[in-house]
């Protein structure tokens, strides 16, 4: 019996160093990702910052909290180009109604929370669409379902990022 615990090899294993800052760096990580040198004439690319925020958030609440939506959305602001305030804004209301869903749902499954995120994905292209159109932007909301249906399919990919990043800065 001894021997068995003996052998296992998660004994003597903890969490990496840093291990609390890990999914703050790999939201920021997620909005360089708008700083690659892609061109394009529409506005196709998600807000990969925001989906993978949300996915941390889903998955590890426990490691989030509020006020970590304020730096973060200033440093998405920076490196994508939105107006500063505009994810400061959007984020700190995801996270705020993401506690509430905490509150409010008992169990929560695969689907209900990639259709939480769908919401909450929406909300944001529809932030940055209402913004763009208060600046002078002349767009229907019709050039939001790009990056708005890349970000919703691009969720499960990103939730199994974090799930794995968590397994490892856990040291699991």
């Amino acid at each position: 019996m001894v021997r068995a615990a003996l052998t296992q090899r998660n004994i003597g294993k903890g969490p990496v160093t840093a291990a609390e800052y890990i999914p703050a760096v790999s939201v920021m990580a997620a909005s360089l990702l708008a700083a690659l040198p892609i061109v394009s004439t529409i506005g196709w690319f998600p807000d990969f910052g925001f989906v993978m925020l949300v996915a941390w958030r889903l998955l590890r609440a426990d490691v989030w909290p509020a006020w970590w939506a304020a730096p973060l959305g200033l440093f998405n602001d920076l490196m994508t180009g939105n107006p500063v305030g505009l994810s400061i804004a959007v984020w700190t209301a995801a996270m705020l109604a993401l506690d509430i869903a905490d509150r409010r749902t008992m169990w929560r499954g695969y689907w209900l929370e990639w259709a939480i995120a769908s919401l909450l994905l929406l909300g944001n292209e529809a932030a940055e669409w209402r913004v763009a159109q208060i600046q002078g932007a002349p767009l229907p909301f019709i050039t939001v379902m790009p990056p708005l249906l890349l970000s919703i399919l691009a969720f499960p990919i990103a939730a199994f990022i974090v799930s794995r990043l968590d397994r490892w800065r856990l040291g699991r």
